[in-house]
Formats: C-alpha cells, structure tokens, sequence
C-alpha cells in the first residue's frame, strides 16, 4: 500500500449536510457563554435606552384656503380677452396657480428656514438643547457646546467651522425635525416638528405656519401691486376702447387680490386642527431598543459559541491524522532498514 492510499483511506469523508442533533448539542454546550453575552446586550440595551432623552413631536392639520380670487380672475380674464391681451403684447398666462404647492415648496425651502430661525432667535434651542426638565419646564443645554451663563458658544470644531453654528447647519438640523406629509386624496397637509420640550414644539409649529402665510400674502401683494403699476402703464399708452376694457378688469382683479391678501390671515393654508403639547413622548421607542440589543447579543453569542465547538472538533481530528502519518512514515522506515540490513548480510 503507497502513502496516496494510505492518506485516502485514513482522511475522512465530508459530510455537507447539517447535523442539527450536533449543532444542538454545541449549542447546549456553551448556554453558559449565551446567557452571559445575551445579559450582557439586554443590561446594555436598557442603560442605553434610559439615558436616551424624550422627544415630543407637534402636529397641525392644514387644508389648502382654497383657489385665490385673483388668481381665478386672471384665468378667465385670460380666456375671454387673451387674443386683444396679445395684440398689445401683454400675455395673461392661463390656468390657476397651485398655491398650496408652492407654499409647501417654500416652507422647507433653506431661505425661508434660515430666516425663520434667525426672525425667532431659534439657534441656542435648536442647536444647543440635548434634554427637557419636565418638573421645572426648562431646557438643559449641553453644556461641552454652549455655555447658558454667559451665553457663549463653546464647541470645539475644525475650520472652515466656528464656534457658533453657521446658518446651514441650522437649516440641516432644522430639516431633520420638520416633517411635512400630503395627503394624495384629500389634499390636506400634515406639518409636524419635533424637540425635547412639547411646548417649543408648539410654539416652533404655529409660528411656521404663521410666518409661511404671511409669506406667501406678501408674495401675492407685491406681485399684484407690480401687475397692477404695469397695466396701469399700459391703460395710459392705448388709445383702443376694448384694450382699455380688459386692463380696467384685470386691474379690478389685481385689487381684489390686495385686498383678500389683508384681510385673509390664512392666507393659503388654513387650520383644521391646531397644535397642541404633546402629553406623550414620540421617540425613543425604549422596549424596542431592548428587545433588539437583547436579540444582537444572542445571535452573536450563538456564532461565537458555534465558532468555538468546530474549531476544537477540527483540531484533534488534524493532530490524529498527522501522527498516523508519522507512524506509517516510522513502519516505512523500519522496513527499509531491515531490507538493508538483509541485503548487507
């Protein structure tokens, strides 16, 4: 017999299915090992879920105010006068503007963000605040960021950054707490803002709602004030009866607008259901926290555990093929001493 048959018959052969029997058993082995690590994740999970603070999220529901009287004017204004518009070279456009659209598209826009959040001094408590005193009302500032005493910012950041959070960081920051949802069917929008402090949650929620109706109504006068200082222009170079027909209406319809704009305070989006503080908190989900680092910790401590069982049942399994082979080597020889010893005699 060569040493190729000798390896092939003392090499075991592989078996590729899993022996659940054994794999039980490995495991049963080391339940010590996964109770341990398992505890370990779960006593882990919960230290880390308590020192998370609450956050509290506000919401208001808006519906659209409804098709502006200007814009609507113009339309049919368009339509029943837009071929002598043309011949003076005017163009009235047609079709109705989505103003709820726009005003959502504005709303989270980084100009309009950044101006809101300088108009209400809101970069200490977007910036600075990592947690809410329920007892007493009042925010915690992290105090390795900004110092509340002498109301100084104290963060150590690398340049181009300084000290004081710039107005784009704001706006990033201000963008992961806002959500702004639209129901497709329905048309009425969903804003909500969330922070540590349910009351500045509020607070933050009705002053953007507010501040982007105020917008858009400036937006309209300045625009329906401009339309109305062109066509009257226009009104006083044509001589043509019917021109000075249509700029006398559109005129009319420009005014209107003015006028709704100062006395809609709901401009564009109107209140169905105030903000409110929240009682209850939105985030962290502290149970579900628990139950995934609890699950973490077994699955690893069962990798581990499997790990360690095969490596120690492949090992003897290798020292025994090799010393066998050591002492087919030693026979071999052995054998060829005596051949030589009988050959020598």
């Amino acid at each position: 017999m060569n040493s190729n048959e000798y390896h092939h018959q003392t090499n075991l052969p592989e078996d590729d299915e899993i022996d659940l029997a054994e794999l039980w058993h490995a495991i049963w082995s080391g339940k010590l090992i996964i109770i341990i690590i398992s505890a370990l994740f779960a006593i882990s999970s919960v230290l880390y879920a308590i020192n998370q603070p609450n956050i509290y999220k506000a919401t208001t529901l808006l519906s659209p105010a409804g098709e502006q009287s200007g814009a609507g004017g113009l339309a049919k204004m368009a339509g029943q006068f837009g071929g002598l518009a043309s011949l003076a070279g005017i163009n009235l456009g047609g079709g109705g503007t989505d103003k709820t659209g726009l005003a959502l598209e504005v709303l989270k826009s980084r100009f309009f963000l950044e101006n809101f959040i300088e108009k209400h001094n809101l970069l200490v408590p977007l910036m600075a605040v990592n947690n809410w005193d329920i007892a007493t009302n009042t925010l915690i500032y992290d105090e390795e960021i900004y110092n509340p005493d002498n109301k100084a910012w104290i963060r150590e950041v690398k340049a181009p950054k300084k000290p004081q959070p710039s107005s784009w960081e704001a706006f990033q920051e201000f963008k992961k707490i806002l959500s702004i949802t639209t129901d497709k069917e329905t048309g009425m929008v969903t804003i909500s803002i969330e922070h540590y402090s349910p009351e500045v949650a509020t607070q933050w929620l009705k002053l953007l709602v507010t501040d982007i109706n105020s917008t858009m109504r400036e937006q309209d006068k300045i625009e329906a004030q401009n339309s109305i200082d062109y066509l009257t222009k226009k009104l006083q170079e044509t001589q043509l009866a019917d021109m000075q027909t249509v700029f006398y209406q559109l005129i009319e319809e420009q005014t209107k607008t003015i006028m709704l704009a100062e006395v809609s305070k709901e401009y564009v989006l109107k209140t169905i259901d105030p903000a409110n503080a929240p009682e209850e908190k939105a985030k962290p989900k502290r149970g579900l926290i628990v139950m995934l680092g609890t699950m973490l910790g077994g699955i690893l401590s069962v990798l581990i555990v499997l790990i360690r069982y095969f490596t120690k049942k492949q090992t003897p399994t290798k020292l025994s093929n090799d010393s066998l082979h050591t002492e087919h080597l030693n026979q071999q020889n052995q054998k060829n001493q005596m051949l030589g010893k009988q050959e020598y005699t």
